[in-house]
């Protein structure tokens, strides 16, 4: 296993992901649209882009509220409620591109948006379980050598 320190794991882990998420999501796009890589591909940079800038702001504010709260723990109700904000947030952020990139109305759209959902939800566990297998955090490395 390979041990970084916090910040350049984190750094490698969404620089990899989103490079991968960029190349496959654009064949997710290719199919759901039926258009080809070059129409394909700036409307997944433009989803990684806002995706990677929502998750950002997103998640500062969330933890802001988590401050003014005094939440000490994030019960069940509070991690769902976290998803569904920023995949809710996410939506309102694909929608508008998806109808006006590919001139599709907002049915057609919240397809796309809902197939490349579950292709994430599968994806982020593939990729997750993978990154961890390889780059270890380094308190498991010390224990596992311990």
């Amino acid at each position: 296993m390979i041990t970084l320190s916090p910040l350049k794991r984190r750094l490698l882990y969404v620089t990899v992901f989103e490079i991968i998420a960029i190349i496959s999501s654009t064949y997710v796009l290719m199919w759901l649209s039926n258009s080809d890589a070059s129409e394909s591909l700036p409307v997944a940079v433009m989803v990684s882009l806002a995706a990677v800038i929502w998750n950002f702001i997103y998640n500062t504010a969330f933890e802001a509220w988590e401050r003014r709260k005094r939440v000490v723990r994030r019960t069940l109700w509070i991690r769902s409620a976290h998803a569904f904000g920023f995949e809710g947030g996410l939506v309102l952020i694909c929608l508008p591109l998806y109808m006006v990139w590919y001139d599709v109305g907002l049915i057609q759209a919240f397809k796309m948006e809902v197939a490349l959902l579950l292709f994430f939800l599968v994806y982020t566990f593939l990729f997750t379980m993978a990154f961890d297998k390889i780059f270890a955090l380094p308190y498991q490395y010390e224990s596992a050598s311990s």
